[in-house]
């Protein structure tokens, strides 16, 4: 029987040190945190195969998008430098289970890391330090940067590890009979959380209105609210959607068009930006 291989120490440690210093390595609107994924596998992929075609194909699986807060989603890196080592000892894991594990994780926890490291923690951290720096004192910049980076470098840790360890013995839930019920899950909360944000950070509205009268008109965002509130923001979602997967337009190019559309739109009154000159 064959040894099975095992990721080293110093190889997580290197994974984990390429993720925590690259995770926005070239990133751009397109790719986001991509790059620094990849680099983060590297070492990880290396030693786990000796045959170079077999290292090409597993850092494969990294080149799809990725983004999330970096810090608790460090979790999800240390998560596949699991998978992947169970992939290495032959476990049944193919590249669209690691990556839905990936894509359905990363929206809850960039949720939940925004709510308590970018809403809460920092913010606390930045009130110290301001009460501190009263009058000049260099106390106070001193405080957050020496906490923040020692919080942020240990937590990040701890988070590594968490995922790595939960990585090698979840393969069994991941290809067992309970996988499509784990990862239906897992999107089911992935899509409740875009779904949220989309109706809480997009707001649009429309200022079309149809006069019946001289003195009565209908407003088209009033009826709209009255009948399905968010409805615009609906129909904007399902777009951006239906282009980038049915049209497969990058989302770069989707940007350009929706800056296209509310060009047009203002301009001929349907959309109204709410500007004053």
């Amino acid at each position: 029987m064959a040894e099975l291989k095992k990721v080293s120490k110093k190889a997580r440690n290197s994974a984990f040190r390429n993720w925590i210093y690259g995770n926005l390595t070239c990133f751009s609107q397109e790719h986001m945190q991509t790059f620094g994924y990849l680099a983060a596998m590297l070492p990880v992929v290396d030693e786990l195969y000796d045959n170079d075609d077999d290292k090409v194909k597993a850092l494969s699986t990294y080149r799809t998008f990725f983004n999330t807060e970096p810090q608790i989603g460090t979790m999800v890196v240390g998560l596949t430098v699991g998978l992947e080592e169970a992939r290495a000892n032959g476990e049944p894991l193919d590249d669209d289970t690691i990556n839905g594990i990936r894509a359905g994780l990363m929206g809850p926890l960039a949720g939940l890391g925004d709510s308590i490291i970018v809403g809460t923690f920092i913010p606390i951290l930045l009130g110290i330090a301001l009460g501190l720096s009263t009058g000049g004192n260099v106390l106070g910049p001193l405080f957050y940067v020496v906490v923040w980076n020692l919080a942020m470098y240990f937590g990040m840790k701890f988070a590594f590890k968490q995922g790595y360890e939960l990585g090698g013995s979840a393969v069994e839930a991941l290809v067992g009979p309970q996988s499509a019920a784990l990862r239906s899950s897992i999107v089911m909360v992935g899509t409740m959380v875009i779904g949220s944000v989309a109706a809480t950070w997009i707001n649009i509205t429309t200022a079309l209105e149809v006069p019946f009268s001289a003195d009565s008109s209908l407003v088209l965002q009033d009826t709209l609210d009255s009948i399905f509130p968010k409805l615009l923001n609906f129909f904007f979602v399902w777009f951006c959607w239906w282009l980038m997967t049915k049209r497969k337009m990058s989302p770069t190019l989707v940007m350009g068009l929706l800056v296209i559309v509310a060009l047009v739109g203002v301009l001929v009154g349907f959309f109204n930006p709410g500007l004053s000159y």
